[in-house]
């Protein structure tokens, strides 16, 4: 089956990407989609930009596009339109709770193409899922966040040291342990499937709020592992 993966650079989307990898699908391309506006319905606004650099390390096309606006059924026809210029069997998104909006706009939006989208990991236990990521050697940087109790996690990479910490603070500030909702965004800067590895050399934290904000990479670098 050939598919295209919707890419962020998150740990949902490289779990998709790994994922796929596993089933033995032909990956044709990533698509990551940058917003110009924090309050998109359907992607993850900080550090996409540098999903092209995640593309190189896979060894896989790259489509990056731009969003300007903040409706599901429009920021959807982006899909849309790449997936005509570009066919593919089917579209696969992260995640395993993904908020029903963000696949059904998708979905509705390639149904008149016959293209199926679907999440790598429906159903599945989503805190156990990130656990295990964590065991696995996966570097995961918390990009953005939005919930009390998650500021300080701003731009810390998540190790199995730190994850039980993480995961008392979910506890009692009541934020997703996985994330769902949008409490918070991810970059994965390596991963056990990665030829190299996303090495941040310099970044800014941009606060919108007390409890929401996003870091800015201002240098990084590809490393050898």
């Amino acid at each position: 089956m050939k598919v295209g993966i919707l890419f962020s650079g998150g740990k949902d989307s490289t779990m998709a990407v790994e994922y796929a990898m596993q089933k033995g699908y032909d990956i044709q391309y990533l698509l990551s989609i940058k917003p110009n506006r924090t309050d998109c319905y359907l992607y993850h606004y900080a550090t996409v930009e540098h999903t092209k650099e995640l593309a190189k390390i896979l060894g896989y096309k790259h489509i990056l596009k731009t969003c300007n606006v903040a409706n599901p059924e429009e920021e959807a026809r982006i899909v849309k339109e790449v997936v005509h210029k570009n066919p593919v069997d089917a579209i696969i998104l992260g995640g395993t709770g993904l908020q029903e909006t963000q696949v059904r706009s998708i979905q509705d939006a390639l149904k008149p193409l016959k293209v199926k989208a679907f999440a790598s990991h429906l159903g599945e236990n989503h805190g156990l899922l990130f656990e295990n990521l964590v065991k696995k050697g996966y570097e995961i940087l918390i990009s953005q966040v939005a919930s009390d109790g998650l500021m300080p996690w701003l731009g810390r990479v998540i190790t199995k040291d730190n994850f039980p910490e993480l995961k008392r603070m979910s506890e009692k500030y009541g934020f997703h342990l996985g994330f769902e909702g949008g409490y918070a965004d991810t970059l994965v800067l390596n991963a056990p499937f990665f030829k190299k590895r996303l090495e941040i050399l310099d970044y800014q934290k941009v606060l919108e709020d007390k409890y929401s904000g996003h870091i800015l990479i201002k240098n990084l670098k590809v490393v050898n592992k």
